[in-house]
This record gives C-alpha cells, sequence and structure tokens, in this order.
C-alpha cells in the first residue's frame, strides 16, 4: 500500500512541476531551476517506491 501512495504522490508532484516548467501554471515559472529540481526528485520518489513495490512482490 506504502509504495503505490508513494508511486501516486511522485506522479502528481511531476505532473505539477512539469507543467509548471512547460507553461507557467500554478506557480508562473518562478525558479526553472526548482522545478527541473523537484521534477528530477519525483522521479527519484516514483523509481525508489518502484523498487520497494517489486521487493515485495517477490
Amino acid at each position: 500500500m506504502l509504495p503505490l501512495t508513494g508511486m501516486i504522490i511522485a506522479g502528481l508532484i511531476g505532473i505539477l512541476f512539469l507543467a509548471d516548467l512547460a507553461a507557467g501554471f500554478p506557480f508562473r515559472r518562478v525558479s526553472v531551476s526548482l522545478d527541473i529540481g523537484f521534477f528530477l526528485a519525483s522521479l527519484i520518489l516514483a523509481y525508489l517506491s518502484w523498487s520497494l513495490f517489486e521487493k515485495a512482490r517477490a
């Protein structure tokens, strides 16, 4: 249950900051480096959640 929650949160954060980077919504593209950093952090969270999910299934 917890790895799935992590993947969902990672997806929402990734979409949020990718949308801000691409269209300036919802944060009006205040800092491009923070948008990229949070998007990369969401990818890392998604990877860690996926690997934990796979280990829990095995």
